[in-house]
């Protein structure tokens, strides 16, 4: 199975990881129960105590976004 291409996330889960690409101060507020499975996942992880996306997560994110596209429309 490849993580990158058969990764079924939520839309909120999503949008996480699309947020986690910002720099933090401009960040909203991150819900830690959309974060927790994404952690679990390996797509996210803490760092001095703020969530960023992993390489993991990148991937996912960028694969993802032609799927994000379709549901979009």
């Amino acid at each position: 199975m490849h993580l990158e291409t058969e990764t079924d996330l939520s839309l909120d889960q999503w949008e996480i990881l699309k947020t986690l690409c910002r720099p933090a101060q401009g960040r909203r507020v991150i819900n830690r129960q959309f974060l927790a499975p994404l952690i679990e996942l390996g797509l996210a992880e803490w760092h001095n105590e703020l969530p960023v996306l992993t390489t993991r997560g990148r991937r996912v994110l960028i694969r993802g976004a032609a799927k994000l596209l379709d549901l979009a429309a």
